[in-house]
């Protein structure tokens, strides 16, 4: 009957080279792999560049389209150019400037003003945007909120005349215009009031002359209630005035008269 005794592991028969043989192959393979990882990783990031700058200049492209169209007028046709442009870099502040310019042109001020503000939000260091979002405020009639935008803007850049001389200054002269308005529609008002109150006279309706005259008055209608009257035709033609007394009228004949009124 065969015995079975204790066997020594596979791994102790190998040889010292063979095991470093393969522990170096194994290396190799790993290095390979992770080589391997390496080398996707930055074939997608590459790609990702070569797709966003594909967009940028794609974007650029329809952006100076855009531009050529609204210098000739072609308004409508500029902004679909633009549109699409957004499509493709939608934090270029400058598209959204651009738009709100145009559409200030085409008298779309509700518009306007959304683009001018999302052009500030991409960009608020932009001292075109706020100028632009300045002008957008004041075609709705926003006087104080253009004058801040347009503060913002030489804030940013100090020595830009445009600003300063044309846009600044006549929001300003606007402003006052409109507190000089509000202050006359204030003074009409007032007036108005005092010349209604002055028209209705302060009568002391408790003083002896009131008292009296309203006496005289009531006692006239009680007696004109108290007698009345009434004219009577006969039937020979006779005219008559007959008065009547509450307590004992005197009604004539009818045989005999004919009532006239």
């Amino acid at each position: 009957m065969a015995s079975f005794g204790w066997k020594r592991k596979i791994g102790e028969k190998v040889s010292k080279a063979t095991s470093q043989q393969f522990e170096a192959e194994a290396a190799d393979d790993k290095d390979l792999g992770d080589d391997d990882d390496a080398n996707w990783l930055y074939a997608a990031k590459r790609r990702k560049e070569i797709l966003l700058e594909d967009c940028v200049r794609k974007s650029k492209e329809l952006k100076d389209e855009g531009a050529n169209l609204a210098e000739n007028r072609r308004y409508r046709e500029a902004l679909v150019k633009w549109d699409e442009a957004l499509q493709l870099t939608p934090e270029d502040a400058t598209l959204y400037e651009m738009k709100s310019q145009v559409l200030m042109s085409l008298h779309e001020m509700f518009p306007a003003v959304h683009a001018a503000e999302m052009a500030v939000q991409r960009n608020p260091r932009s001292w075109d945007a706020w100028q632009t979002l300045g002008r957008a405020q004041l075609g709705l009639g926003e006087i104080a909120l253009a004058i801040r935008s347009f503060q913002v803007s030489l804030h940013i850049f100090p020595m830009n005349p445009e600003v300063w001389k044309e846009d600044l200054s006549w929001a300003r002269k606007l402003q006052e215009q409109k507190k000089a308005t509000q202050t006359e529609s204030v003074q009409a008002l007032a007036k108005g009031q005092e010349l209604a109150q002055e028209s209705i006279p302060d009568y002391d309706f408790e003083s002896d002359e009131i008292v009296a005259v309203c006496a005289a008055i009531a006692e006239k209608e009680k007696a004109l209630s108290a007698a009345k009257t009434m004219v009577i035709v006969s039937a020979s033609g006779t005219v008559e005035t007959v008065t009547e007394q509450d307590n004992c009228p005197a009604t004539p004949d009818e045989t005999l008269f004919i009532r006239a009124r």
